[in-house]
């Protein structure tokens, strides 16, 4: 659970020397009972029971511990109490102290579940057990350990988001002493901090945890940077002291005379963001010129508005530097005005204003539930700020994988946002980037898997269009629209990546059960069956035995595996005869006969017949791009559904002589509605307009021209046009070339066809 692990006294010499006289063992207990009394004064919040109930939290850790020690060589029980010091600032509840206490009395001293939930109540445990990492489980590499750690982390969080609060309160306590930790893991505990705990807890609204976090990690990321940053830094506090205390004197005056209550506190940029500043804009410290400026916390909301326009008219505003906050808070609930001022000296200095709870929530964010809990806090930031944490449990209810739900995860834990309406004038934040699809997502995962269009400000854009903020969006669907793969080349958020996701997977599983059950169905009429054993109770032994004999976990599974060319359905037809067998059921020789009679030579399994849709279990083999018209041969492919190709084409030739069980006999449907992508080579004489005569011979055939290659290969004074059109059948591509060859500029034009080698 910890950054800091406990260290177990033993007389190996490679572990830090810990205290073994009874005297040092004395003084151990004094510096805990003197930490832990530290801690009950700032819990004058909670009653007189919740106090005990921690008291005695407190006494089960401390004897959980006896014998351990922090590398520093204080008695580790001191950072369970550090870390539920920093909890008591945020006023959480007892039970939220009770687990911090203990947070570690699982993972590091034997204790189970079960004995938190009999000593102190399953809620404390649970808290706890969210708090645990899985280092008692065997992964395969030290990521996904880290990812189904995370997992089990972040979904606790989603449940009780007090579990985040524990974990950030353990994080920043362990960073603020990783300097007593071996220099090599500085960099692992460090970057791991700010890649993931401090964006985190800029994604929940803790402000103040999220910049202590990220100094922490700059300063052992890179010491020296740090600490020259930290060096030019305090003299310009120097310098500037004077021109600060005017700036703050003057204002005072001018509120005062205003009749504006206003509180102002100096604020200075973090010693991070200064850095990230001169990264990003390639500038040293002597350029950076917006280091200081100062938040103004007023009574109310109009008091924010009126304190504005009196700077403003102090002070000239720099253009481009004025955020309101307030009207469109951010997506963590952090409310306030922004604007940066040229004060005296030309120093930039920016200003902040917030009433007296938007502070509290700027700085505490979700745990401002429990500092503000005495009145009554806005409903939007409260819902903003936790909306997050729900969004969690929809992605996990559709990713399994524990990499693949963090790699989800860490997309959305990025700070930028954008502020985009819905047609009904509602505000939503999206992260910079976010497409038209991630809106639709957004919305509702219905709304996202049947979208076909969108506009935006009533103009119609491609659903690829990147947002910006204040457009207002539109998003058309169709009832029969479904999730293109595509979408997931652009995609921004977790939450419709997952959805996209999950909905081809289930797709896919749908439609090559489908097709399975089609093929073993065919598969067992070629050996006399008219169908497949129902599952119902009469067959429930064969099925299980077949199973069993499979390895499959269910009939679904089975035809899945069938349907996508993991397991041969004749082979499979031959094990059901078996087990038919074995239950005295016999073949019906005339339908025996017939099928025999009328199956094609070279053809194992039944005809399956082309609706011309193109999904996961059925597509159309790119290298010869068969149309209806053309004769066709499908081929099962080891875990890649039915791939249909051009009986003619040359790899169909030589899969044959590889592979001849796995090809299917398939034809094309009646009334096929579908467009074809086919492949056309056209050569030409170089010259000018060609190309566009081409494509407008093309045109006047009614061809869609979908992608265009030029082949240099082609001899000198001529040149190859290889163009993917789409087409209703073999007739409008063969009237297409028709049409070529009568343009004067082309010397030939056939379809594209793969040749033998």
């Amino acid at each position: 659970m910890t950054a800091v692990q406990p260290q177990q006294p033993a007389p190996d010499a490679s572990l830090p020397a810990a205290p073994s006289v009874p005297a040092s063992q004395v003084n151990a207990a004094a510096v805990s009972a003197a930490a832990f009394a530290a801690l009950l004064d700032n819990l004058g919040y909670l009653d007189s029971e919740s106090i005990e109930q921690v008291r005695q939290a407190y006494l089960f850790a401390d004897k959980a511990h006896t014998g351990q020690w922090r590398s520093s060589g204080d008695p580790y029980i001191t950072h369970p109490i550090a870390v539920t010091s920093l909890c008591a600032s945020w006023k959480l509840d007892a039970p939220a102290l009770m687990a911090a206490l203990m947070h570690d009395a699982m993972e590091d001293c034997g204790v189970t579940k079960e004995d938190l939930a009999e000593r102190f109540g399953m809620p404390v445990a649970e808290l706890v057990d969210g708090l645990t990492k899985l280092d008692k489980l065997q992964f395969n590499t030290r990521e996904e350990n880290q990812a189904e750690s995370f997992r089990k982390m972040l979904l606790a969080m989603a449940r009780d988001v007090r579990v985040i609060l524990i974990k950030l309160a353990d994080r920043t306590h362990n960073m603020r002493t990783l300097s007593d930790m071996p220099r090599s893991k500085w960099g692992r505990i460090a970057s791991e901090t700010l890649e993931i705990y401090a964006p985190i807890a800029h994604r929940l609204g803790l402000n103040q945890t999220y910049r202590e976090l990220q100094d922490l990690s700059f300063r052992h990321l890179h010491p020296w940077r740090y600490a020259t940053l930290a060096k030019a830094i305090a003299k310009s506090r120097t310098r500037r002291r004077d021109l600060v205390q005017r700036v703050q004197t003057e204002v005072d005056a001018q509120f005062a005379r205003q009749g504006i209550k206003a509180r102002l506190a100096g604020r200075e940029s973090t010693l991070y963001s200064l850095y990230q500043r001169m990264e990003r804009n390639h500038q040293s410290f002597a350029k950076v010129t917006d280091i200081y400026g100062f938040r103004v916390i007023v009574p109310t909301v109009t008091d924010c508005y009126t304190a504005l326009g009196v700077l403003h008219q102090m002070y000239k505003p720099v253009p481009g530097k004025f955020k309101d906050h307030i009207a469109i808070p951010k997506s963590n609930g952090y409310q306030s005005l922004h604007t940066t001022l040229v004060g005296p000296s030309g120093v930039s200095i920016e200003f902040q204003m917030r009433t007296e709870e938007m502070h509290i929530v700027a700085e505490a964010g979700v745990a401002a539930h429990w500092l503000y809990q005495a009145q009554q806090r806005p409903g939007d930031a409260e819902k903003m700020s936790t909306q997050w944490l729900q969004s969690l449990l929809d992605i996990q209810n559709e990713t399994r994988d524990a990499t693949e739900f963090w790699d989800h995860v860490k997309v959305d834990l990025f700070p930028d946002a954008v502020y985009v309406f819905t047609p009904k004038s509602e505000i939503m934040a999206m992260p910079r980037g976010a497409t038209v699809v991630d809106f639709a997502y957004a919305i509702h995962s219905k709304i996202g898997n049947h979208t076909t269009a969108a506009r935006i400000n009533n103009e119609d854009v491609p659903l690829r269009t990147e947002l910006k903020s204040g457009d207002v969006i539109e998003i058309i669907t169709a009832e029969n629209a479904t999730p293109n793969p595509a979408w997931l080349g652009f995609v921004k958020t977790a939450r419709a990546r997952s959805k996209i996701r999950h909905y081809l997977k289930t797709s896919a599983q749908s439609e090559s059960a489908d097709l399975g059950e089609k093929l073993l169905t065919q598969a067992l009429r070629s050996e006399g069956i008219e169908s497949l054993p129902p599952l119902d109770e009469a067959n429930k032994a064969l099925w299980d035995r077949l199973l069993q004999d499979t390895g499959n976990r269910s009939r679904g599974e089975l035809l899945t595996d069938i349907g996508m060319g993991r397991r041969i359905a004749s082979l499979v037809a031959s094990r059901i005869m078996v087990l038919l067998g074995d239950h005295g059921q016999r073949p019906n020789a005339l339908l025996l006969t017939q099928e025999r009679y009328t199956a094609h030579n070279n053809i194992s399994q039944g005809t399956v017949t082309l609706d011309g849709s193109v999904n996961a279990s059925i597509r159309y083999a790119p290298c010869c791009r068969p149309v209806p018209g053309d004769p066709i041969l499908g081929y099962l492919g080891r875990g890649e559904g039915l791939m249909v190709h051009h009986a003619h084409c040359a790899v169909v030739k030589r899969l044959q002589d590889r592979d001849p069980d796995r090809f299917i006999s398939v034809e094309w449907g009646e009334g096929l509605t579908h467009l074809f992508d086919s492949g056309i080579v056209v050569t030409v004489k170089n010259g000018k307009g060609v190309l566009a005569r081409v494509a407008s011979e093309l045109s006047d055939a009614e061809v869609d021209i979908q992608r265009l290659e030029m082949v240099d290969e082609a001899p000198i004074g001529t040149t190859d046009l290889r163009f993917v059109v789409s087409v209703k059948d073999q007739q409008q591509v063969e009237a297409a070339l028709r049409n070529l060859r009568r343009a004067p500029a082309v010397i030939k034009a056939a379809r594209i066809m793969p040749s033998a080698d």
